[in-house]
């Protein structure tokens, strides 16, 4: 039983001792892209939509103390047309204050003694003409006193008449824009338009211009000085002027401005018009998030000119009255992450959480029964049925990549890493494993752990998985073949994590599982406390002793019962094969392949570091020897250096397939001559029938496979391939065993009087490598990459070889 009780620890950066193992594992989705400001410390800023205007002094001073860039509210507001061509026909009914002028058309019609219908438009002397009536002078009127105007003049020549003026197309006028505008100058807009549609319509201010003064001048005075927060925050229009021809915009440079962020809805720099308090300023911000700590917020303030100061305010009357002052910095912080009367439970569990706490609430009313271990994963699992429909395969690689509670506070394990490209510590391990495989091995058969599995009862896991995802080299497919989440639980070890409110410091509480869960031991259950947090491991996460574990083996090819087993602890191969039901007729033990997955981590990491070996090799050697020492088929350096990296990321990607020689009589038949090992989760043992055929590869006449026979010597089989060729090394030829051992020319002179003596067996392989490369690291490389590409043998021939 594990201790009740550990000594407390040193707080931690995160503050947790069990999340401290995993420093550097979690990333987030970052929506910001990182930027260096000219003091080289990093800010966020927001991904913009187009090219960023050059920041401001204010801004580049607010990024400075605060690590963020943030924009001048309202500035993407405005929409920069292509073109200012005047509007020629009114969007709207005409305002009643419209001036009528010159090439303005109006819609006259007149019904009752007389009928008339015309469009007339307002010629430049400012008239236009009815029948028997003239000339009618229209322009400089308001467009609401247009009607009454022609009716009088009508009335001199007609009685018992009805008219309507409406306008039709209207006339264009010139303004101009002037001051800290974004596009200052001349503009043709329709006379319909008005001081905030000409803003719009011509860029607005710049990042220096003001938006609480946007002046409009005619004939030398100001005659209205919009605020465009008005409009922006509480959609007040009313100060808008109608334009005439001639006015002057006047966009004045930009008054004091304070910056707002935190939690508050629109972080951003913001103008003011007058004295205005911070209640103003949280208005224009769109007000607070449901995040933001509501008891204080934070202002820092250029004391007259000569230093900063920072002060906070309360979120009452009073506070909210503060006036604010020009380059103010007002920080509004969230709510700290802190759970109050609750206790968390995380890990491999049913239903992960934060849970409410009362007075006297233990381990048992988290954790009721073993039902509350099953996580939801394995129900999805079981409602599969097993089928490896390609449609669930998004859905698989989703919860493969995903996250859960444990995987993100837990240390990695080996097989973990290995399944994590890119993980700390693991990027040479992430690439020996074939992942597609694996996916489809370890996934779409993950439910059959909820069927009975003994020894008579083999899980038959290739009817579970299509043809095209076979994992005939995947040592890993039996650990994963067959999981139950219950089966994975770590029934010897939990923990519960406390944390002193008084001393800051963290107790680590751990308690047996099993004896809790299935034995109901009350030793086991502890009270809980305010903010604790259970976590419940899994064999993944926190390896048990190896009688507790549970272990998977997979038997493939000649056995009576092929399938996927669960060993006993201490289990031999031997025994297991027994069980299994022995071997066919056809087994060719001698043939048989037995992987470890753990082997395969050690091969793998052995592999990348005679690669990073070779690597240095061949940079010394290319350094010393020079182009003119280099004699590749009259190859210059950059070809050479070129080749040998090729080479080398070919070496890199060899994935090893962690096998293991038995060292098996190859007149073997019966299960007996297996060896008695003991069983590993994850172990793999595949043994085939008689193969037909030798094989001679590399620098010979006619590299094929050749039908076996009987006795015959490696010398036998070299002269029907030709003999080595020219380019061959004769001196590092070798032969490949069927049960993948090697024998080089050296130990064959030394017991046998030479490799050519030595006797064939069905399976096996002559390997004969060329010599054809001068420069020692090139040449040692190549005949490397060679057996690797040629063979895959993996790191276990290769050490073999060396």
């Amino acid at each position: 039983m594990p201790p009740q009780s550990a000594q407390p620890q040193e707080p931690t950066p995160n503050g947790s001792p069990i999340d401290a193992m995993t420093t550097g594992r979690l990333t987030a989705t970052r929506p910001y892209t990182e930027q260096r400001l000219p003091n080289g410390m990093q800010m966020q800023q927001q991904l913009p939509r187009k090219p960023r205007r050059p920041l401001t002094e204010f801004q580049r001073f607010v990024a400075s103390s605060t690590g963020q860039i943030l924009p001048i509210y309202g500035e993407n507001l405005f929409a920069v047309p292509t073109s200012f061509a005047p509007v020629e026909h009114a969007p709207a009914p005409a305002p009643e204050n419209m001036i009528v002028g010159p090439d303005d058309e109006l819609r006259v019609r007149i019904w009752g003694q007389v009928n008339f219908s015309a469009n007339l438009r307002v010629s430049r002397e400012g008239d236009i003409y009815l029948p028997k009536v003239g000339a009618v002078h229209v322009a400089g009127l308001p467009f609401s006193g247009v009607a009454a105007h022609v009716r009088a003049e009508m009335s001199r020549v007609f009685r018992n008449f009805d008219l309507s003026v409406d306008l039709g197309e209207i006339h264009s006028i010139q303004i101009y824009v002037t001051g800290q505008a974004q596009r200052p100058g001349e503009y043709t807009v329709s006379a319909l338009s008005t001081l905030v549609d000409a803003f719009f319509a011509t860029g607005g201010p710049s990042p220096a211009g003001s938006m609480r003064h946007l002046e409009l001048k005619r004939g030398g005075k100001v005659v209205a000085d919009f605020d465009l927060y008005a409009l922006l925050i509480e959609g007040d229009k009313s100060g808008d002027q109608q334009l005439q021809a001639g006015d002057v915009l006047y966009v004045p440079a930009a008054g004091p401005q304070v910056a707002v962020l935190g939690s508050v809805r629109q972080p951003g720099i913001y103008e003011l018009r007058g004295e205005e308090p911070v209640s103003r300023l949280m208005q224009a911000a769109g007000g607070m998030t449901a995040l933001a700590a509501t008891t204080h917020l934070s202002i820092e303030r250029v004391a007259q000119g000569r230093e900063r100061r920072a002060f906070t305010v309360s979120f009452d009357a009073a506070g909210m009255a503060t006036p604010l002052r020009d380059g103010d910095i007002v920080r509004i912080d969230p709510v700290v992450s802190n759970y109050a009367d609750t206790v968390t439970l995380r890990g491999s569990v049913a239903s992960p959480g934060h849970f409410r706490w009362y007075p006297g609430m233990k381990l048992s009313d988290l954790l009721p029964d073993r039902d509350a271990l099953l996580t939801r994963n394995y129900w999805w699992q079981r409602s599969r049925l097993g089928l490896p429909a390609p449609e669930f395969l998004p859905e698989m690689e989703t919860l493969r990549n995903k996250p859960g509670p444990v995987s993100q506070s837990l240390p990695e394990m080996p097989a973990q890493r290995a399944m994590q490209p890119g993980a700390p510590g693991a990027a040479n391990d992430a690439q020996s494993l074939n992942q597609d495989q694996d996916l489809v091995a370890g996934d779409t058969s993950r439910d059959f752990g909820s069927q009975a599995n003994t020894g008579l009862n083999p899980i038959n896991a290739e009817d579970s998985m299509p043809a095209s995802q076979g994992n005939q080299r995947n040592p890993a497919s039996a650990r994963s073949a067959v999981r139950s989440p219950r089966d994975e639980t770590n029934w010897n070890y939990a923990v519960v994590e406390r944390l002193d409110p008084n001393t800051m410091m963290t107790t680590l509480i751990p308690f047996d599982l099993g004896k809790l869960v299935l034995r109901h031991d009350s030793s086991e259950d502890h009270e809980l406390r305010p903010g604790d947090i259970v976590t419940i491991f899994s064999q993944e996460d926190i390896h048990p002793p190896s009688q507790q574990q549970t272990i998977y083996v997979r038997l493939e090819g000649e056995f009576v019962h092929p399938g996927v087993y669960s060993a006993a602890p201490g289990e031999t191969l031997r025994s297991l094969v027994q069980r299994a039901g022995g071997l066919t007729d056809k087994a060719y033990l001698f043939g048989a392949e037995f992987t470890r997955h753990s082997t395969q981590l050690i091969e793998q990491k052995r592999l990348s570091e005679y690669a990073d070996q070779l690597e240095h090799q061949w940079a010394r050697s290319s350094i010393s020897l020079g182009a003119a020492a280099v004699e590749t088929q009259g190859a210059g350096q950059g070809q050479v250096d070129s080749v040998a990296h090729e080479l080398l990321a070919q070496l890199r990607r060899t994935r090893p397939s962690g096998r293991i020689v038995l060292h098996i009589d190859p007149d073997a038949k019966a299960a007996t001559a297996l060896p008695d090992i003991p069983m590993e989760d994850g172990d793999r043992l595949m043994v085939p029938q008689m193969p037909a055929t030798v094989q001679v590869i590399g620098a010979v006449a006619n590299q094929s496979a050749y039908f076996y026979r009987a006795h015959a010597t490696a010398g036998r089989y070299l002269r029907m391939a030709g003999g080595p060729n020219r380019d061959a090394d004769r001196g590092q030829m070798f032969i490949l065993r069927a049960d993948g051992s090697v024998v080089r020319r050296e130990g064959a002179q030394l017991f046998s009087g030479g490799l050519d003596k030595l006797r064939m067996y069905p399976g096996d392989t002559i390997v004969v490598p060329e010599k054809k490369v001068s420069a020692g690291g090139l040449r040692e490389l190549l005949a490397w990459v060679q057996v690797a590409s040629q063979l895959s043998l993996g790191a276990a021939a290769i050490n073999a070889i060396h």
